[in-house]
């Protein structure tokens, strides 16, 4: 065939997929990735939270052994945006930073003039399995691939803008939709297998271009076998779609898809999957390290149960079927996992410094506006009048006298001491029949159980006490293998022993830098902290998440129903926005008598100086 007929048949191609470009996108609008539209900030800038720029770094991308996506860092940043894009033409990265921005990830600039490659929460890791236990090798080099994977920081760093700069909270809730994004790279895959030319691409990256086929054929195996990992998985949340409830942004499961990971997709048991039935907020844990209890319904006493849990739950690898490889032998990383705990929790809490390691941050008035300190004092009255009773004494405010900075720490009766003595605050436990708020996080914990089989040895088939037994035979293994003292293990584990409760009731916690955290609640139901402070009659009912701009009148995002937003229906099980309500109108969750709406700006006006 003639060059130029050739030439002239490849145009009419192009031009027939541009033409129906639309049409296409309609056949695969079950994989179309929504995601809200993204405009870099001017400027960031990070808090003065006690943590050096070093430190944060280090924090931000330390390899906890997580292997999120199933697929080798190489391959992430190789891939191709997960759109329809013309074919044998080349699509933007899907590691480019602004895209990812998209998704609510941010860009890692904490130390000038040397940005991350990888935005703030993603670690790449050491030599990674694949789907059936074998060394993740590239087929052309023989070199060992990485993993790529995320860490706490990705769910615990926030960031809002106001007016062109970009706010950094670390510790903070992140406001990502995970969900979305781990679809958004199984479409990417998905096209780099089949969508023209972009195989041809990715294994020019991969593998360079004097590769040769039988090379590209074993990697299109790979690419395979990953593929068919993600449908296993997509069958799963297909399953029980009807029964689940959408994360959407600023929000997760955690506990559940914990559990799915390690009782379904690690022990190949579909029967032990469950429906996403109970989103939370991401917590802020500034000071959590030094709480007795964590987890919005207190249900988890050990540090490192808690973090190892958390690794996990986003994919660290983890052997539950292979007796010869070492059941329970995993990827997470012990020793990381300590130590980002320890820059965390800092010193050991003390009646004469308060809290040390991470610290809240402290409204930036250089940027959100000057607090009106005749106002805070004022709310600082309606806050122990109203709040003190379940919060606790206001820590370091200045729009109270001097005396109080330190009281809550001289409050003997909300103290207890772990096994070597240190101060832990005994977080109070309020009845979910009592705060009114959404009791299905809860209930969830308490009443799910799970199938294990008799060689595991876990002793419990209820939900909390096996997750808890399981993580604690898996950290035990990695001590083992180290060759870990007792008393080092002891001090690893905060000196607590593996406690796992399921009550049916919600923690509080001391409220500072909480203008930082939204939205609120600890299902994301309510946007702003005006709208806390205000009957449930008169909070919206349609929240929408996604959106960047922070609100300082009212503290929290603005709820806007841009394009791709996040509409957290409120009316649903799970989502629900009641509770926690000051209303003069009597009845389940009420907790205090209505507030005029001169007391809820000076309430606002006294939480900026916390």
């Amino acid at each position: 065939m003639p060059r130029k007929t050739i030439f002239i048949i490849g145009l009419l191609i192009v031009a027939g997929v541009l033409y129906f470009k639309d049409d296409l996108e309609t056949v695969v609008s079950g994989f179309r990735v929504k995601v809200v539209d993204y405009q870099p900030p001017a400027k960031t800038v990070w808090l003065d939270q006690n943590v050096s720029a070093e430190q944060l770094r280090w924090f931000y991308h330390a390899d906890q052994g997580t292997r999120t996506f199933g697929i080798p860092h190489e391959w992430f940043m190789a891939l191709e945006q997960p759109t329809i894009w013309p074919p044998f033409t080349a699509a933007p990265k899907l590691s480019e930073t602004n895209y990812l921005g998209r998704f609510g990830f941010i860009p890692d600039t904490v130390i000038p003039g040397k940005p991350d490659a990888l935005p703030i929460g993603f670690a790449q890791g050491g030599p990674m399995a694949d789907a059936n236990g074998a060394p993740w090798r590239n087929p052309h080099s023989k070199a060992d691939m990485t993993g790529v994977g995320l860490t706490c920081a990705a769910c615990h760093t926030g960031s809002f803008t106001f007016r062109g700069t970009e706010i950094v909270i670390d510790g903070g809730p992140a406001n990502t939709n995970l969900f979305e994004f781990q679809k958004g790279v199984g479409v990417s895959l998905l096209l780099t297998r089949f969508w023209p030319g972009r195989f041809a691409r990715f294994a020019d990256e991969i593998l360079g271009k004097d590769s040769t086929v039988d090379e590209r054929m074993a990697l299109r195996g790979q690419l395979d076998l990953v593929l068919k990992q993600y449908a296993n998985i997509n069958a799963l949340e297909n399953k029980v779609a009807a029964n689940s409830v959408v994360e959407g942004y600023a929000r997760l499961d955690a506990l559940n898809r914990i559990g799915n990971q390690v009782f379904s997709i690690d022990l190949n048991n579909p029967n032990n999957y469950a429906s996403h039935s109970a989103p939370v907020h991401f917590p802020r844990i500034w000071n959590a390290p030094w709480f007795s209890w964590v987890q919005y319904d207190g249900s988890i006493m050990q540090p490192m149960v808690r973090n190892a849990g958390e690794a996990l739950g986003v994919s660290a690898e983890l052997n539950l079927l292979d007796e010869s490889k070492g059941l329970f032998k995993s990827s997470a990383r012990i020793d990381v996992l300590h130590e980002m705990e320890r820059m965390i929790a800092g010193e050991p809490p003390s009646k004469t410094k308060g809290f040390d390691g991470l610290a809240s941050p402290k409204w930036p008035e250089n940027i959100l506006g000057q607090i009106n300190m005749p106002l805070a004092t004022e709310g600082g009255r309606l806050y122990n009048t109203h709040c003190k009773g379940c919060h606790g004494p206001a820590i370091n405010s200045k729009a109270l006298p001097p005396g109080d900075a330190l009281a809550l720490f001289e409050d003997d009766k909300r103290w207890i001491k772990n096994d070597a003595g240190q101060m832990l605050l005994d977080v109070e436990m309020i009845p979910i029949s009592h705060i009114g708020t959404d009791s299905a996080q809860a209930e969830g914990l308490a009443s799910r159980t799970v199938e294990t089989p008799a060689n595991l040895k876990i002793k419990d088939g209820s939900f909390g006490p096996a997750l808890g037994e399981l993580v604690e035979k898996t950290v035990d293994y990695w001590y083992d293998q180290n060759k870990i003292p007792s008393e080092d293990r002891k001090r690893i584990n905060g000196y607590r022993p593996n406690e796992i409760q399921a009550p049916l009731a919600y923690k509080v916690r001391p409220l500072n830098g909480i203008w930082a955290t939204p939205p609120y609640l600890h299902n994301g139901s309510v946007p702003t902290i005006y709208a806390l402070l205000s009957p449930v009659k008169e909070r919206p009912s349609m929240v929408y998440l996604g959106g960047r701009e922070y609100d300082p009148k009212d503290l929290g995002y603005f709820s806007n129903k841009i394009k791709n937003v996040f509409a957290l229906d409120t009316t649903k099980r799970g989502n629900s926005n009641a509770g926690h309500e000051f209303s003069d109108e009597k009845g389940p969750g009420v907790i205090g008598p209505g507030l005029s709406k001169d007391e809820r700006r000076a309430l606002i006006e006294f939480i900026k100086t916390l």
